[in-house]
């Protein structure tokens, strides 16, 4: 069998769940969970023109935020697609 390096924070996931810190959720919990992440996947490729002051603004305060910009974007837009 191969073996990996794991990360730090890799390392530190694997003995807590070796303690027992991590339990299985219910079934009914993994399920929201699972349509959670499916509604999130990105399947769709977008190119649009924008100005490049409203750009930067964008970036700066996705930086604020500590997120990506493209993630920023893609929040911005999936709560007004509601």
């Amino acid at each position: 069998m191969k073996k990996f390096k794991l990360t730090k924070s890799e390392q530190a996931i694997e003995r807590a769940i070796e303690r027992g810190e991590y339990v299985r959720v219910s079934p009914e919990e993994e399920r929201r969970l699972v349509e959670a992440i499916a509604a999130h996947r990105k399947d769709a490729v977008l190119n649009i023109r924008i100005n490049s002051g409203d750009l930067a603004g964008l970036k700066a305060r996705a930086k604020r935020m500590h997120v990506p910009y493209q993630t920023f974007i893609t929040e911005i837009l999936h709560l007004y697609a509601r």
